[in-house]
């Protein structure tokens, strides 16, 4: 019996399973490295080497073997991969050191031990406390990693093994990123080595200030609900210090405004000087770059950053050759790359994120056309190469004189990886991804006003101009995530959707990656105005371009997390374009949601509560006409359960029916191949129901 196509995607974590990802190329740049599982459909990472010259490649790891039994995670571990969206297994992260001889990676909650030179791996530690995060420091001799709370150093060999510093509180952890940090910051570290590994930048966070919510269990009423500390909208923050400590254990805080800039967004520490740090103001709408005096932890301010509406976090701030200081921010409308605060490279470019920098460049990702990324080099005397160019988008890693280059493209669903060297022939490193069942038929346009990126699908048997189709809008439309790129895998399911008898069309709103400036922050105070008008504006002008292909009478819209609340939105304020919606995990109240995120965009609920009022979902409760679909993971510790539930309430209180399906011991990621399946099974049936479709066979 054949596979259906949401069992398949969730089977294969949407096709990505198979793909070389991870890479690092060594300091000679003879080697590359990477973690690939072992097919596509298999969820265990195994770490493989490609030498460079001959182009052959080399089972380092094979975590099956190291194993007894299943690989076990720990709480903590489970929490870092739900905030990093990893659904994968075995070796999800590894770290290298500057000298190519060592590799460190934490494998079923202990800390293992590669000697790159003769292929021997082994565990340092017993697994009695998890281990999180480990990293080797830049000389090969010790691996510095987190566990119980402390942050722990132990010989590449196993001796040694010694707390550095450990909890002096109830709630507090070293050397891990707090939940901020790494759901909102894109910061996944708590600590850094220094380039002579001799003493490290931790992170001391101590949530003792933060209010206690509880994750329940409804399925199992036996089970206690799980207590989370969740700073909401409003509520105190975790306290997140930061300390210079040697390997005696000896500590020294570094010192900053920590009132003024209570956010730790970036840390780096190169050869080229002293450390340097991001911290950012509540509001965020102040930045400062600091360099740390590694002797006293006393800062010295490099650069200072502001803007009216949010300063936007990049890549962390670097020293480079002669101590200049390489920054991405935004200058003149748009996202550049900076030396010393001066704006180089073109200005119609938008910088995505700094691959490398280097003594006379830096190489970053950018785009001149938003649903393209290419990897381009920008030289400090201002010149410009682009290094991959067409209709794709495009990654890469750099050392020692080699460069990786990711591709993917609209006419392939993988991702191409090609090492590339002087007076080497190009390699290709295998993929061993599925092939999915399809291929996609995808028409991307420029739409409405503002020239939103669009892609419209139909079903690949659909002749044009042979039926009106009902329409499915299948947003995101927040900030942070962008849907429309020249990537065969970002339509994958919206073409699965075609196929049960949509039209169906994505489409980027403002706020939205890729673009300037003033397009980001179009949605300041605004997610409800601006974020919905634009799904409006690109159903009509697709409506313009396909006349006889869809129907208009029939729209439909459906989502996930902020693609979510667009699409209950929509169908609350604008029942005379949409006429059902699938909402899944949506945010429903603002309030809800966790501070810098919200923050960010809405401002202090205390200070601007009618902002928070007209982006609510609870005050339109009442004017529910169409048909609605409520998802929820019950064990969702990002947008909590409470925010369904309150919606749900809100529309029971007025009156108005609706679907409610909750998800028994499911977190805001669906993994599970029978849920995923049979979810997203139910939400076309519902969809073609009001709609006015049959529903599908099997």
């Amino acid at each position: 019996m054949s596979v259906s196509y949401p069992r398949l995607a969730a089977r294969t974590l949407r096709f990505t399973l198979g793909i070389p990802r991870n890479l690092t190329v060594s300091p000679d740049g003879r080697t590359v490295r990477f973690v690939r599982t072992p097919d596509g459909v298999t969820r265990t990472g195994r770490l493989w080497e490609l030498d460079v010259e001959s182009g052959a490649e080399t089972l380092l790891v094979d975590p099956d073997a190291l194993l007894d039994g299943d690989e076990e995670l720990s709480p903590e571990e489970r929490s870092r991969r739900e905030r990093s969206r990893e659904s994968a297994g075995g070796i999800v992260g590894y770290d290298v050191d500057d000298t190519g001889r060592w590799a460190c990676f934490a494998l079923s909650g202990r800390l293992w031990a590669t000697h790159l030179g003769v292929c021997s791996t082994r565990a340092l530690t017993d697994g009695s406390a998890a281990v999180i995060d480990p990293h080797l420091d830049p000389t090969g001799r010790r691996i510095a990693y987190a566990s119980a709370g402390a942050l722990r150093v132990v010989g590449v060999d196993g001796s040694g093994d010694t707390a550095l510093v450990e909890p002096d509180g109830d709630h507090v952890t070293w050397g891990q990123a707090d939940f901020l940090a790494a759901e909102e910051m894109d910061r996944y570290r708590g600590f850094w080595w220094s380039p002579d590994g001799t003493r490290l930048l931790v992170q001391r966070t101590d949530e003792s200030p933060v209010q206690v919510w509880h994750v329940a269990d409804p399925a199992n009423p036996d089970r206690e609900p799980v207590a989370q500390r969740y700073p909401a909208a409003g509520t105190p923050n975790p306290d997140v210090s930061l300390w210079l400590v040697g390997l005696d254990g000896g500590r020294t805080e570094v010192q900053w405004d920590r009132a003024a800039f209570e956010y730790l967004a970036r840390v780096s520490w190169t050869r080229h000087g002293d450390p340097v740090v991001q911290v950012l103001s509540r509001d965020q709408r102040s930045s400062q770059v600091l360099t740390v005096d590694p002797a006293t932890g006393a800062t010295q301010v490099l650069r200072e950053l502001g803007d009216d509406a949010w300063v936007e976090l990049s890549s962390a701030p670097r020293l480079v050759d002669g101590g200049r200081l390489v920054t991405v921010e935004d200058l003149d409308g748009r996202r550049r790359v900076a030396l010393d605060g001066a704006p180089i490279g073109p200005d119609d470019w938008q910088v995505r994120g700094l691959v490398d920098a280097f003594d006379d460049c830096v190489v970053v990702t950018a785009s001149s056309e938003p649903t393209e990324v290419q990897v381009v080099r920008i030289g400090f005397d201002g010149s410009f190469t682009e290094v991959t160019s067409g209709q794709a988008v495009h990654g890469a890693v750099i050392g020692g004189g080699t460069t990786v280059v990711l591709r993917s493209t609209l006419d392939a669903v993988g991702t191409s990886v090609t090492v590339h060297r002087e007076d080497v022939d190009p390699s290709v490193i295998r993929g061993v991804s599925e092939e999915p069942p399809f291929e996609p038929r995808v028409t991307l346009l420029r739409t409405g006003p503002h020239g939103l990126s669009t892609a419209v699908l139909f079903p690949r048997d659909h002749r044009p101009g042979s039926r009106r189709l009902p329409v499915l809008m299948d947003p995101y439309g927040g900030p942070h995530a962008q849907r429309v790129l020249a990537s065969a895998r970002m339509v994958l399911e919206p073409q699965w959707l075609a196929d049960q008898g949509f039209g169906v069309v994505v489409a980027d709103g403002r706020g939205t990656p890729g673009r300037d400036h003033a397009w980001e922050r179009a949605i300041l105070h605004d997610f409800a105005g601006v974020t919905l008008q634009d799904q409006v504006d690109a159903l009509t002008a697709v409506a313009a371009e396909f006349p006889d292909d869809v129907d208009t009478s029939r729209v439909g819209i459906t989502g996930w997390s902020y693609g979510g609340y667009l699409a209950a939105l929509a169908v609350l304020q604008r029942p005379d374009v949409f006429h059902a919606a699938v909402a899944g995990a949506p945010v429903t109240e603002w309030r809800l949601y966790d501070t810098t995120y919200t923050e960010r965009y809405l401002g202090d609920p205390a200070e601007r509560p009618d902002v928070y009022d007209a982006n609510s979902l609870l005050p339109l409760a009442p004017a529910l006409e169409r048909p609605l679909m409520l998802i929820h993971g019950l064990a969702d510790d990002n947008v909590v359960a409470a925010h369904t539930l309150r919606l749900s309430s809100a529309l029971l209180a007025a009156g108005r029916p609706h679907t409610v399906l909750p998800l028994s011991g499911v977190t805001h990621m669906t993994p599970q191949e029978e849920v995923a399946e049979n979810l997203k099974l139910l939400q076309v049936d519902f969809l073609k129901q009001h709609l006015h479709l049959e529903p599908h066979g099997s």
